[in-house]
């Protein structure tokens, strides 16, 4: 079985400690991370553009599809077996509410990281170029 691929952005302290987190329970190499904000990086080959990788996680889940927001999480979460905890946000009423909430956080995801003192300098991260 291929792993899930999480699309992630390195230069975001919040991304990172979830890619932290994740990393430390994937104890059967369910998920493999790749760093969006590496000088080089070519999105190309996942069907995305980087400006699009950027604006929300993707992940490129074990069957080939891509996920995006939400539905990328819940792929990571699902390959280590916490898919439970996001189970709730797959319901036709909580859905909207959980996509919303995701792409108001990956908007302000660097915001959110100087605020929670992750890392950054001063009161907000920068996106890389």
């Amino acid at each position: 079985m291929n792993p899930v691929v999480v699309l992630y952005d390195g230069a975001c302290p919040v991304c990172v400690r979830e890619k932290r987190f994740l990393a430390g329970r994937d104890r059967a190499g369910r998920l493999r991370f790749v760093d969006i904000a590496t000088p080089g990086f070519d999105p190309r080959p996942y069907g995305a553009t980087r400006a699009a990788m950027m604006s929300r996680l993707h992940a490129l889940r074990s069957d080939g599809t891509l996920a995006v927001g939400v539905d990328a999480v819940r792929a990571a979460y699902a390959a280590v077996g916490l898919g439970w905890l996001l189970a709730p946000t797959s319901l036709r009423w909580v859905r909207p509410l959980a996509d919303r909430a995701y792409a108001a956080f990956a908007r302000h995801r660097y915001r959110i990281s100087g605020l929670g003192g992750l890392g950054c300098s001063g009161r907000t991260c920068r996106a890389p170029d």
